[in-house]
């Protein structure tokens, strides 16, 4: 499985901007693909996750100002994000995972730059 994501760029505060992650290769079902990013000088984290069959969750920064989807007939994830403030600033990964994390695949990353 490979996981290509993209979409990051520089905005200012207030700004939005939409991350893709594109899947290829031996996929699987039942899958849960998820949004981490990490900031310089911090752990990665948890942003938002979603099912194959539609299901999300959100961690506490993104609720309210994040929006994530798939779209499963092109294996591709989104991520809306809205109201940007240089807290979003980061490296966002894409991840693949499968039940009981036997695949966990992730993608190579993508900046996003949130300054005035």
């Amino acid at each position: 499985v490979q996981l290509q994501a993209s979409g990051g760029g520089s905005v200012q505060p207030g700004g939005s901007l939409r991350l893709s992650c594109a899947a290829s290769g031996r996929l699987f079902s039942p899958n849960v693909m998820n949004w981490y990013r990490q900031a310089p000088g911090k752990q990665r984290e948890l942003v938002a996750s979603i099912t194959n069959t539609g299901i999300s969750e959100y961690e506490d920064p993104a609720k309210g100002r994040f929006t994530i989807s798939r779209d499963n007939t092109k294996n591709t994830m989104y991520l809306q994000m809205d109201s940007l403030s240089p807290e979003d600033t980061a490296v966002y990964y894409c991840n693949m995972r499968g039940p009981g994390g036997i695949h966990d695949y992730w993608g190579q990353g993508t900046l996003v730059t949130v300054s005035s």
